[in-house]
């Protein structure tokens, strides 16, 4: 399995973390499915070995040396993740977050920050930024690989119960003033049924003070 950085990838056990059985994900978008990848690094390497590691991957790829750079591309493109390197030092990796996050372009795109292992400090500056997931290098492809598709399956879920509920919620409020306009229409014909007695009391009232008392 290639890895990114030096060394293994070991989790809080200390075991080096092994790609989990795809089959045993049903939650996982099959890896035959395209992504759209944006990966924000300020190093130049790092960023190509990504690149054509993930492209191999099934990701198409787009490239960001910073924040501002990628915040300008939200704008010509749509992601599915977007992967950022946490130790950036001209635009940090946590005000990137904070800029992709408040963009409002970013649609259901699921955002990864990526800092060295045991730097538990980057990764809770990195979710309070706005990140979805952190990971931590050196890490395996294979498994960043599965964890980002399950990660944008997940995105792709809440997307679709959110346009559900939208859906719902406008068909609810259609209901709602087709009810209104039910209930003013019954007003309306209360209100004439009262103005149509009112008439007709007054018409009796008219032909018993115009009939002559009889003789």
């Amino acid at each position: 399995m290639a890895r990114f950085g030096f060394g293994n990838h070991r989790n809080d056990t200390g075991n080096v973390d092994s790609a989990p059985d795809l089959s045993a994900t049903p939650d996982t978008l099959p890896i035959s499915d395209r992504l759209s990848l944006l990966i924000v690094d300020e190093n130049e390497a790092a960023r190509e070995a990504m690149a054509h590691r993930f492209s191999y991957m099934k990701y198409d790829v787009q490239l960001a040396e910073n924040g501002a750079t990628a915040v300008t591309m939200l704008a010509a493109h749509r992601f599915d993740v977007i992967l950022v390197d946490f130790d950036m030092q001209l635009i940090s990796g946590s005000e990137t977050i904070r800029r992709v996050r408040v963009s409002g372009m970013i649609g259901s795109a699921s955002i990864l920050s990526v800092a060295p292992f045991n730097n538990s400090r980057a990764e809770m500056d990195a979710l309070g930024a706005g990140a979805d997931e952190h990971i931590a290098k050196p890490f395996d492809f294979d498994v960043i690989n599965i964890r980002m598709r399950h990660i944008v399956q997940r995105a792709r879920k809440i997307e679709e119960l959110a346009h559900y509920n939208e859906v719902l919620d406008a068909r609810i409020a259609r209901r709602a003033m087709e009810l209104g306009e039910t209930r003013a229409e019954l007003e309306e014909l209360r209100a004439d049924r009262g103005r149509l007695v009112s008439s007709i009391q007054a018409l009796y009232d008219e032909i018993e003070r115009l009939t002559p008392p009889p003789a």
